[in-house]
Parts: C-alpha cells; structure tokens; sequence
C-alpha cells in the first residue's frame, strides 16, 4: 500500500524501561541496529499494526506494555536511490511513519526475537534514551530526532516517577 506521493505507510516503535533507556535491536544478520518497525496493512489502523509488528518482531504483546504516546504527525523519510526497487510498482520512495512509545510492564525475559520464521532482528541491548540518534543509519537519523524530541518529555516524568534502585551494599568503607 504505497500512498500517492510514493511513500509506505509504516508504525516506528519505541519500548522504554523504567529507566529511561529504550530498547535498541540489531537487524537479523546485519550490523546496523534500529528500533523496530513494520508497514500498515490495508484495513488495519496504525495502533493494530503496532500490536501485530511488536509480536512479530520482539515477541511482545499487548500485556506486556503500556502505550505511553504516539506522534502527533506522520514522519516522512526517503529511501536512498540504491535501495528503492524502481521495478516495482507503485514506486515506494520512502516510508511515513506514525510512531509509538511504549513502557515495558514485564520483565525483559519476554522479549522473543523468534517468533518469526524470518525474524527481523537477532539481537537487542537497553541503550540511554539519545544513543540512536547518533547511531540510526543515517537516511533514517531525522526522523529518529524528531521522535525521541516529541517523546522526550513523557520519558523523563516516567524516570521522575520511578523510584530508584536502592544500593545493595549496606555501608561504604571509609579509606583512611
């Protein structure tokens, strides 16, 4: 479903933890790291895209988060020329985005990576909240600094509500 002006209609997710960081997954077999992502299927709306691509691509359902935003706009990227298939049609340039914040309510041992027969990621890390700006590929880098600026606020009154971990030694040695 590619729209008129050439672009795929796509749902970004971003899963935080009560710290603040947010996951980072590595796609399958490749070296670059993104968040995940998937296209919107016709008759499907972009909260229910978000579900299906959340399970098929980390294993996670709806139980296992809390949506905590999504953007107010769709966000635009171009594909670089060497990755648009000009022999297909309709020609999809580039993809339009609605994203989501999630806040994982389970642990992370729920996290699946193969639930798919064509899994899309191999591997993942919790990452400090800006870390994938700086280290998306960079056609995809603007449209990350917009979300993580859109989002930002919302994360950082999640850290401020979340209490911290208590320290597990019970005194500190004085040197002396």
């Amino acid at each position: 479903m590619i729209d008129d002006d050439g672009y795929r209609p796509n749902v970004g997710i971003v899963i935080c933890n009560r710290q603040g960081q947010v996951m980072w997954a590595r796609r399958f077999g490749q070296h670059s790291w993104q968040f995940p992502q998937g296209g919107i299927n016709p008759g499907e709306s972009a909260e229910q895209a978000m579900y299906r691509e959340l399970f098929e691509e980390v294993g996670l359902s709806r139980k296992d988060v809390r949506i905590l935003a999504s953007t107010r706009n769709w966000l635009r990227y171009k594909l670089p020329k060497r990755l648009v298939r000009w022999d297909t049609k309709p020609v999809c340039i580039g993809q339009k985005q609605k994203w989501f914040l999630l806040q994982l309510m389970s642990g992370d041992a729920e996290i699946n990576m193969q639930t798919s027969s064509t899994p899309e990621f191999d591997g993942w890390r919790w990452v400090s909240y800006w870390y994938p700006v700086r280290q998306v590929v960079s056609f995809k880098r603007d449209v990350y600094r917009r979300v993580m600026k859109e989002f930002a606020s919302v994360v950082m009154a999640l850290q401020e509500v979340t209490p911290k971990p208590q320290s597990t030694s019970a005194y500190r040695r004085k040197r002396g």
